[in-house]
């Protein structure tokens, strides 16, 4: 049998220090993992955290035993990420990720939303070599200085204007990306993963040259024996689920419900632009803000939805909500773009849309006939055992591990007898540079496997 492999996840944000999807994937991922009995390392920036939060997390958040969590802090404060975005390395945190990369062996490095730390966290190394190294997309930042082809804060990026872009989003441009520092560091990565075609596709048309392999993200069933809580009672509703962002096309919904008295539109989440809706809803009473829910919570609205209404303005890279929606055999209706697309068309759980007029009709048709949503609301629930489902990810998860250790080291380690003692060599590679254990203080860092 193979032996339990040991991960090291790189992050910018991981919960509670986190904002958004990615970081809930990422977290998932890893508590599976462990839940699995592998070992799994997280390093993320709490810096990068509170440049924009500013604040502690209110809430705290519980991993498996087999997970490790290394918040990094730099006396630099919030000029550490800014830092690594000018520059496009990490150097205020390169001796605590190395630390933790000399802490022991890891077989998989899996580097996720790195955008703070800069492409140059790709060239830090532990001083071993066997051991693979992923990259997964969770955004558009490869080929994107504002991370999600919103051009201008305005509009989806139908052509590449960054520096402008970057000007109105009220950013530094970042100088790194004028040089050829991302193109070298990405030949150092074996393996990029994308959660859809689309977003393959989009890296694609904006030059990204590696290959991608296309793995969707999943979302976990409730565990065996979790309560369900009956689904909240009064006029029928419509579910939205998420971050409060321009890009996130919520501002069409309240315009929608305008017209729309029939039922109401319950808003879960919050973000920077919750205080303009509020104001924009204000003498709308089929508008209800719910703010921040537990998954527990959330199953209850979920189930108890006549649809989820995902109308991002913005290209997702694949629209975890749909899924979420899909597993509790709840209807969406989506804005027909980008990955949203996708995925309704390969579920069939769902209906898109491409204005408000398709909106409306949208949501009146699912509305009147009961029996379509609960037949739509099933085939996106088959579809979801089948492709999204955290048994389904790891499987492929695992087979790309697999592909990749065969291409890159002509055999899969793990597969191997486990050494009892390893020998490492006294200085590790970065960059054009080298770093020793020694100049960090890490020559006494155990390596033992057993």
């Amino acid at each position: 049998m193979p032996r339990p492999l040991r991960f090291c996840f790189l992050s910018i944000f991981y919960p509670p220090y986190s904002f958004g999807g990615d970081a809930i994937f990422v977290s998932r991922l890893a508590n599976a993992l462990a839940a699995r009995g592998h070992e799994v390392d997280v390093i993320h920036c709490v810096d990068s955290y509170k440049t924009l939060a500013k604040l502690e997390p209110e809430t705290a958040f519980a991993n498996h035993p087999n997970v490790t969590v290394h918040p990094l802090r730099s006396r630099l404060g919030i000029l550490s990420p800014l830092i690594a975005q000018q520059t496009g390395n990490p150097w205020p945190k390169t001796s605590k990720i190395l630390e933790v990369f000399y802490s022991k062996k890891f077989d998989v490095l899996h580097y996720h939303n790195i955008s703070l730390f800069g492409p140059g966290v790709l060239r830090l190394e532990p001083d071993y070599r066997d051991y693979i190294k992923l990259y997964t997309a969770h955004e558009h930042w490869l080929v994107c200085p504002m991370h999600v082809l919103w051009k201008n804060n305005e509009r989806v990026c139908e052509k590449p204007e960054c520096l402008r872009c970057t000007l109105n989003f009220r950013r530094p441009p970042q100088l790194w990306r004028y040089t050829r520092l991302l193109e070298e560091c990405e030949t150092l990565v074996d393996a990029f993963i994308s959660p859809s075609f689309f977003t393959r596709r989009m890296h694609q048309q904006r030059g990204f040259a590696p290959a991608m392999t296309v793995l969707p993200h999943f979302v976990p069933e409730p565990a065996v024996g979790s309560p369900h809580g009956k689904p909240p009672l009064g006029r029928p509703y419509f579910l939205y689920v998420g971050r409060l962002e321009k890009i996130k096309g919520v501002e069409a919904l309240l315009a929608a419900f305008r017209e729309y008295a029939r039922a109401d539109l319950l808003i879960a989440g919050t973000g920077t632009m919750e205080a303009e809706l509020r104001s924009q809803a204000e003498g709308m009473s089929n508008i209800r803000f719910l703010g921040t829910l537990s998954q527990e919570a959330l199953a209850e609205y979920y189930r108890g939805a006549i649809a989820v209404l995902v109308p991002s303005a913005g290209y997702e890279v694949l629209g975890l909500i749909i899924l979420e929606a899909l597993l509790h055999r709840t209807p969406v209706i989506a804005h027909d773009l980008g990955a949203l697309s996708e995925v309704v068309e390969q579920s069939q759980g769902g209906l898109l849309y491409r204005d408000q007029t398709e909106l409306l009709a949208a949501m009146e048709r699912l509305q009147n006939d009961a029996e379509l949503g609960r037949r739509i609301g099933e085939r996106g629930y088959q579809a979801y055992t089948e492709r999204w489902t955290e048994q389904a990810h790891l499987g492929a998860y695992f087979q790309l591990l697999e592909d990749t250790a065969r291409r890159k080291l002509g055999y899969v380690p793990w597969e191997q007898p486990v050494r009892t003692s390893l020998l490492f060599p006294a200085v590790a590679a970065v960059g054009s540079g080298a770093i020793s254990r020694k100049s960090y203080g890490l020559e006494a860092v155990s390596t033992d496997l057993q």
